[in-house]
């Protein structure tokens, strides 16, 4: 995954602090969307800085897709799948569908939930500049 930002300050350890602005899907362009109140986000995470940019400048960062995309596939289909289970099981076992799907929801956010604080903080994205 690759993104534009920003340079603003570099660390003399080899990393840049960067900024990242995420802007709602409008863009701002409010005349479309009747006002939709979005609010641009600012995010400032740090880089590994090989090519050696400079404050000021904007740069193209990476950082890999595959723990991103684990997380994403945790957070929104393992609950997902566990709902299913769950109805299909109580449903056919003790014709009890609606709660086997709320404990089968409940335990894949659970599961969710760990997997971010046991996982996904520990081993956050590595991001690295590569290019202008």
């Amino acid at each position: 995954m690759e993104q534009i930002v920003k340079v603003c300050k570099c660390n003399s350890d080899g990393t840049a602090q960067v900024l990242c602005l995420r802007q709602s899907a409008c863009s701002g362009d409010y005349h479309k969307c009747a006002g939709c109140g979005a609010v641009e986000q600012k995010l400032l995470f740090t880089a590994q800085n090989p090519i050696g940019a400079k404050p000021g400048e904007t740069v193209r960062v990476r950082t890999r897709s595959g723990p991103v995309l684990l997380g994403a596939a945790i957070l929104y289909i393992l609950p997902l799948v566990l709902l299913l289970i769950g109805y299909l099981l109580a449903a056919h076992l003790w014709n009890l569908g609606y709660l086997g799907a709320m404990a089968g929801l409940a335990l894949g956010l659970c599961l969710a939930a760990i997997y971010d604080r046991l996982v996904a903080r520990k081993n956050p994205p590595q991001y690295t500049i590569i290019g202008y």
